[in-house]
C-alpha cells in the first residue's frame, strides 16, 4: 500500500467518524451548560437581592440608635484570597430612619481600638451593603463582629456580635483548623 492510499484511508475513517458523531457532540455541546444553569439563576438572583440579603439572615443589630439588618453573603467558611488571608462576606442594609444620618458602616472582627481601626468600609447603597472581612488565622471560637456606625454629625456608635451567631460556618472552620 502506498503512502498516498494509506493517508487517503486514515482520513476516510476520520471523515467517517466525523460525519457520523457531529450531531450528536454539537446535542452535548449544547446540554452540558443547561447543567449550571440553575447554579447560575440562584447566584444571579442572590446578587440583584431577590432572594434577599443573603444566603443566611444574622437578624437586626441594634447599634446606638440606629439600626441594621446583616446577612451572610454565602452560608460557608471562609474562602482564601491569595496574600489577603481568608475573607468573609458579609451583606446589609439599613434602616429607613438611618439612610440620612449614617455616613458610613465599618465591620471588624475584634473589637476597633479607634475609628481608625474600625476595620473594612461597607459599600453599596444603603439598602444593600456589602463588604468582605478578613478573618485573621489566629481568631477564637468566642471572637466578637463589631459593626461601627459613623454619623455625619461625628457620632459613632458600636455594637458587636458573636462569630458563632454571625456565621456559624466561620466558627466551624476555625475548630477545624483547630489553631494551626
Amino acid at each position: 500500500m502506498s503512502k498516498a492510499a494509506a493517508a487517503q484511508s486514515t482520513s476516510s475513517s476520520l471523515s467517517r467518524f466525523w460525519h457520523k458523531w457531529r450531531f450528536h457532540i454539537n446535542i452535548l455541546l449544547l446540554l452540558v451548560p443547561l447543567g449550571f444553569m440553575p447554579k447560575y439563576f440562584a447566584d444571579a438572583s442572590l446578587f440583584r437581592g431577590d432572594s434577599g440579603l443573603g444566603e443566611r439572615e444574622v437578624g437586626t443589630v441594634e447599634i446606638g440608635p440606629w439600626s441594621l439588618q446583616l446577612a451572610e453573603l454565602r452560608d460557608e467558611a471562609p474562602r482564601p484570597d491569595g496574600p489577603a488571608g481568608y475573607m468573609k462576606s458579609f451583606n446589609a442594609a439599613l434602616c429607613d430612619a438611618c439612610i440620612e444620618p449614617v455616613k458610613a458602616v465599618y465591620l471588624r472582627v475584634g473589637k476597633p481600638r479607634s475609628l481608625r481601626t474600625a476595620g473594612v468600609i461597607f459599600f453599596g447603597t444603603p439598602y444593600r451593603l456589602g463588604a468582605t472581612v478578613p478573618i485573621p488565622l489566629r481568631t477564637q471560637e468566642d471572637a466578637d463582629l463589631w459593626i461601627t456606625l459613623e454619623g455625619w454629625d461625628g457620632s459613632v456608635h458600636q455594637a458587636s456580635i458573636p462569630l458563632k451567631q454571625a456565621s456559624p460556618a466561620t466558627v466551624a472552620w476555625l475548630k477545624q483548623r483547630g489553631g494551626k
